[in-house]
């Protein structure tokens, strides 16, 4: 399972660092130590908060950065697979996307909660690419 740096986790939620150690500190979004002593967020955790701040359980600051050329940088919040088809579901800041895809395009991705991705939309698709 992926893990995320104070930095990482920013990125992704679209806050400063300082912000992501406020609520660490302040027991919204649980932390740990990794090996090196260094504080860490793991990929699933993570992704729980970001859908929870995507349904306005958490405060969306007014400066949250905007995608450029249809372009989210985010984390998978849920994949739910079927036979053949898949849905993946994306927390970019305040942004969550729905992607339908492929079940082996989900197997050979790697995609899970907690995971980064980048979600790309044209028209009404959402692609889903690995950083």
């Amino acid at each position: 399972m992926p893990s995320y740096s104070i930095g990482q986790a920013a990125r992704l939620l679209g806050v400063s660092s300082e912000t992501v150690r406020r609520w660490a500190d302040g027991g919204r979004l649980r932390m740990d130590r990794d090996g090196s002593g260094n504080r860490v967020i793991d990929g699933v955790g993570l992704a729980a908060f970001a859908k929870e701040r995507g349904a306005g359980l958490h405060a969306v600051p007014e400066d949250v950065p905007t995608s450029v050329r249809n372009a989210f940088v985010g984390i998978v919040t849920a994949v739910r697979l079927d036979d053949v088809a898949a849905q993946v579901e994306v927390q970019s800041g305040p942004h969550r996307l729905v992607s339908l895809v492929t079940r082996e395009a989900v197997e050979e991705l790697g995609l899970d909660v907690g995971v980064t991705v980048t979600a790309r939309v044209k028209s009404t698709s959402v692609h889903v690419d690995l950083p």
